[in-house]
Parts: C-alpha cells; sequence; structure tokens
C-alpha cells in the first residue's frame, strides 16, 4: 500500500504546472459532457510534457505525491470557474488509494473538493492504466469510498496496459474510456468493428457508460456513433487547451447531426477483400539478435511447449531457431564448449517464414502450395503490421485459411468479395431501425446469359467484375451500400442525396465500357447471335444495364426482405425503361 503523503508538503518537480482541459462530447446529443484535465509544465522547456514531469517524479521516488499535488492544482483551476461542468480529473491505483486516504484515514480528496467548492457529483476520477495497484483491496475500498463521496469513476485506455476486463468487472466504474488503439481507423477495419461492438454489449451489460478515445477522423466517428457509443473524445472534437471549449466545432457537430447511417467495413470489403482474421497465435518470447545460444537452450527449456523461437530486431523479426534442429545440433561433442557464448543470430537462419495477421487469405494459400513446405515443421513468425506478434505453426495456419474460406463463402460473393445475402439483409435490417430515407436499388445485366453464352464463363465473370468496380466507383464508401446477390443481380443502398445522378452515370459508364469486351466484330453489328431465355436463335443486342430504384421512406417497412420484394419490381420496371432507369415509391404491404 502506498504511504500517505500530505499534498501540499510535497515539492513540484518544476513550480510552473498549469491544467489544460479537453472536451469529451456526448455523441447522441452533440454537445459537451465535461473536460478532462491535463496537467502540463511550463511551455518552452524540457518539462512541458506530462511524461517528462512524471518521470522526473519518479526517477525522485514521488510519483503518488506528485500526483496528488496535480490534482490540487486541477481542482484549484477548477474551483475558480464559473460553473464550468463535469470534471475527469486523472489518478494511478495508488494515488486513488492515496487520496482516499486508506493510510491514515483521512480522506485528502473530499478536503481538497470542500476547499475548492467543488461537488464531488461533477467530478469523475479516471484510473490511468500506468501501473497496476500494489493492493487490489485497497483500491477496491478506495473506489467505494469515491462513489460513497458521489463522485464517479471512469476506466481509462481500455485495452491497453493494466485497463482490462477483470479491473470493470472487479470495480463497476461509471464509464469506460476505449483506447485509440481500437478506435482509431475503425471505419475501415472490420476487426475493430467487432472489437468496439463486443465492448458495447459488455457496457450494456455491466450498465456503463463508453467514450472513445482518438476520435480523429469524420469516418470514424460515424461509425462509433452508429455502434452504440454514448461519448467521445479527440481531436476532432478539440485539442487540450488551458481554456475550457464550451461548443463543438462545426465539422463534428454537422456529422452529429446527420441522422444517415455509417457502412460499416467487414471482411469482405473489396478495401480488404477475404483477409484472414482467425490465425492462432503462440505467445512466445522472443529473442535479441545478440541473446546467447547458451540462453536460447536455457528458454527451450524452460518453456518445454515451444517449438521455435524468433529472434527479433527493434520489434520487427529477423530469424527463426527451431527447437528440435536447435536441441539436437546443442547435444552434439562440443557445441556448447564452441558456440555456447556466440550470439544466437551466428546459429539461426535468416530467411523465416513470416505471416501478417492480417494477411490476404489468397496470398497465403500461395503459401499452403508452395514447393517450400518448410513452415510445417519449422513453424513461422506471425506479425501485426510487420512488429512481432508470436508464433505460429504449420497446422494452425491451414485451419485458419478454411475457416476463413468457409466464412467468406457464408458472407460475401466469392467472385466479387461484395457482401453477400447475409450482410446486405443486416445493413438493410439498420436502415429500417434507424428511421432514416434511403433508396434501395436493383441493377440487373439485360442480355447477359447470350454474350456468357457466347464468350464463355471467364470473360462473363469479366463483365461481372466491372459491374461490381463500377457499382463501388459510383458510391460513396461511408453512404452507400452496395451488395452481390449473385449471379449479375446487385443491390445498392444509398443514402447520398444524389443516388438519382450516380445511378445515371452508372449505367452510362457500364454501357459504354461493356463493349470492350465483344469483339470488333460484334461491337461493329451491335450485338451477337445466340440463343435467349426461350432456346430461340436471334441476334442479341450488346449488354446493357438496368437500375430499379424504389424510394424507402422511415417507417414503411420492418423487414429486410419487403424492401428487396420492392426493388425487384422496380428492376422488372426498368428492364423495359428505354434509359435503363426508373424510379418508383414503395408501397406498403398489408
Amino acid at each position: 500500500m502506498s504511504r500517505q503523503i500530505r499534498p501540499s508538503a510535497v515539492p513540484t518537480p518544476h513550480p510552473a504546472i498549469s491544467p489544460f482541459f479537453q472536451p469529451i462530447v456526448d455523441l447522441r446529443q452533440g454537445t459537451v459532457l465535461g473536460h478532462e484535465a491535463l496537467i502540463r509544465g511550463a511551455a518552452g522547456t524540457a518539462l512541458h510534457s506530462p511524461q517528462a514531469l512524471f518521470a522526473l517524479a519518479a526517477a525522485e521516488s514521488r510519483l503518488t505525491g506528485f500526483e496528488l499535488h496535480c490534482v490540487e492544482v486541477i481542482l484549484a483551476h477548477w474551483g475558480r470557474l464559473a460553473k464550468p461542468g463535469r470534471l475527469f480529473v486523472n489518478m494511478s491505483a495508488d494515488a486513488l488509494i492515496a487520496a482516499m486516504g486508506f493510510a491514515n484515514g483521512a480522506c485528502p480528496f473530499e478536503r481538497m473538493l470542500a476547499q475548492h467548492g467543488i461537488a464531488a457529483r461533477d467530478v469523475t476520477v479516471e484510473l490511468t492504466e500506468q501501473r497496476a495497484a500494489g493492493d487490489a483491496e485497497a483500491l477496491r475500498q478506495a473506489v467505494n469510498a469515491l462513489h460513497a463521496l458521489g463522485a464517479r469513476l471512469a476506466l481509462d485506455d481500455f485495452g491497453e496496459g493494466h485497463s482490462n476486463l477483470r479491473r470493470w468487472k472487479d470495480l463497476r466504474p461509471d464509464f469506460v474510456k476505449i483506447d485509440k488503439l481500437l478506435t482509431q481507423g475503425v471505419a475501415s477495419s472490420p476487426l475493430s468493428v467487432e472489437l468496439v461492438r463486443a465492448i458495447v454489449g459488455l457496457g450494456i451489460a455491466l450498465g456503463t457508460q463508453l467514450v472513445a478515445e482518438g476520435v480523429e477522423d469524420a469516418q470514424d466517428l460515424r461509425v462509433l456513433r452508429d455502434l452504440g457509443i454514448a461519448y467521445g473524445q479527440g481531436y476532432l472534437f478539440g485539442r487540450p487547451a488551458p481554456a475550457l471549449q464550451p461548443t463543438l466545432p462545426e465539422p463534428a457537430a454537422a456529422v452529429i447531426r446527420d441522422t444517415r447511417i455509417a457502412v460499416m467495413p467487414h471482411a469482405s470489403q473489396p478495401s480488404q477483400p477475404d483477409v484472414l482474421r482467425s490465425l492462432s497465435v503462440i505467445q512466445a518470447p522472443a529473442l535479441h539478435p545478440m541473446t546467447p545460444i547458451d540462453e536460447v537452450s536455457n528458454i527451450f527449456q524452460k518453456h518445454p511447449e515451444l517449438h521455435a523461437l524468433a529472434v527479433v530486431d527493434q520489434g520487427r523479426p529477423v530469424a527463426l531457431i527451431n527447437r528440435q534442429s536447435f536441441m539436437n545440433d546443442y547435444a552434439r561433442l562440443y557445441f556448447r564448449e564452441v558456440h555456447g557464448r556466440r550470439p544466437c543470430m551466428s546459429y539461426s537462419g535468416t530467411s523465416p517464414r513470416i505471416v501478417e495477421r492480417e494477411d490476404n487469405v489468397e496470398n497465403l494459400l500461395g503459401i499452403l502450395m508452395s514447393e517450400d513446405q518448410r513452415y510445417l515443421s519449422e513453424g513461422f513468425i506471425v506479425t501485426e503490421k510487420k512488429r512481432y506478434v508470436g508464433l505460429g505453426t504449420g497446422d494452425q495456419l491451414v485451419r485458419a485459411v478454411t475457416e476463413a474460406r468457409i466464412e467468406a463463402a457464408r458472407h460475401a460473393n466469392p467472385l466479387t468479395f461484395l457482401p453477400g445475402n447475409i450482410p446486405i439483409n443486416i445493413h438493410v435490417a439498420r436502415l429500417l431501425a434507424s428511421g432514416v430515407d434511403f433508396v434501395a436499388c436493383y441493377a440487373d445485366l439485360n442480355n447477359f446469359k447470350v454474350f456468357n453464352d457466347h464468350y464463355g464463363y471467364w470473360r462473363g465473370d469479366e463483365m461481372i467484375l466491372l459491374l461490381a468496380r463500377l457499382a463501388m466507383r459510383h458510391a460513396d464508401p461511408h453512404r452507400d451500400f452496395v451488395g452481390h446477390i449473385g449471379g449479375d443481380d446487385f443491390l445498392v443502398m444509398f443514402q447520398s442525396p444524389d443516388w438519382l445522378q450516380r445511378c445515371t452515370d452508372l449505367i452510362a459508364d457500364f454501357n459504354r465500357q461493356a463493349l470492350e469486351l465483344y469483339d470488333e466484330a460484334a461491337r461493329q453489328a451491335g450485338g451477337v447471335e445466340g440463343e435467349d431465355r426461350h432456346g430461340v436463335v436471334r441476334f442479341t443486342p450488346c449488354a446493357t444495364l438496368s437500375i430499379g430504384a424504389v424510394h424507402i421512406a422511415p417507417g414503411m417497412f420492418d423487414h429486410a426482405e419487403d424492401v428487396a420484394g420492392e426493388a425487384a419490381i422496380a428492376k422488372h420496371d426498368a428492364k423495359l425503361a428505354a434509359s435503363g432507369l426508373t424510379v418508383r415509391e414503395a408501397r406498403p404491404r398489408a
């Protein structure tokens, strides 16, 4: 347990420290919930950053006392402001224990609040993740005492460091702040979407409000809001500054006011087609290139379950030492006497098999089918963004690739990798539940069967891929959802206000570029001879695109299949229209 230090008696590492404030925003209302207070040293000095200040305090063994001094400086400043709202103030576990007085029965934090005229109900203590609590029971009691005062608790940087699920379960915080590792880039990361969605479920189950940290991008904000995150914090809303920020910047406010839903990324979108995600990783210690060979033997003996060890230089793997080969050599006569003190890089090979954690499954299929099958016995190194994360085995890779292919078949069209029926239905259900206006468009090719029969399925696939590329090009990836039902049938759910122009341009571009898939004679003739759907041989014009569009008003339908049915009716009308495009109003089903 930390020794109690009276804050006012603690000398500071530098006399000029002051609070900066960053807004925390309500993503539902577009208002400022409160501000997190961050300490800063004197501008223009080496101690301006909080990292430098706290490093100096730690070096002088005064870290807990300095933390409490910072809290008092923040509260003194906050107390001089007129009704500033909710304050979020950071404390480590040891500092919170000391602030609540479990060393001697006093409660310095309660004294500070009273001295500066601050109501405990307006204060939230953020439990930082840098250090684990030395006494878990004392921390639990300190949290109980904090709640008894009427203050609230936030768990900071969830998903990083010591801020983990056990703390969430044991301490039952009022807020959990999701680390930027999970929130930044969520608009383009299917894995991050699923992780955040799981955290939202935990928040609902445990009655905890969630704050997304590190929000810097408007598209990330849209996805986080639609995932059900209540609050956000990041540079998009405001940077830390000496003065409070009462309102949101207009770009962020406009995103929150926009009622259209975000298109969630998923594993089968063309930007990341068929990406491996289920690869198991063996957590294994890494060797430095200068680690002695004798130490490698010791590590293998301590970890009999490991089939190999990776040699890592500044986070990047450079070699792999296979257990069986190494131990066979190490047991040879005089091997340890001659080589034992040499660095392991002098023994290991420098061409290990490396698998990126989110590699493309097609690339990994190439590994499985290559002539070099060393990884089956030697294993391979797993990286994430080229940084070492662990080891893998050949059977794990085979299993992961198989599972990824099965999952892709369930959720995506295997030709275009566009979302298939399951994700299409999920997205339409989200649109209906959100109560937004949208337009459902059913796209279908005219005369495709004759083209496919005449030139063969290979060129037929090229035409379908052309339509997929153009549909994605003419859609807003954050607003419009492109799905591939199968064959030459596509569904596009538009939220873009200029959807009609997008459809018109898509038809024109496809009709022009599809001609390049015909030979010169067919282009000159305007079509080809072939059997139609009734088995009659006749001249058939070149393939063109038809789009049937139907406007779906809020509250009109409850089920995704109703929307698909209305769009199919519009498609049939479009195939009869000279322009290839028809627009109809949906009719509610009885």
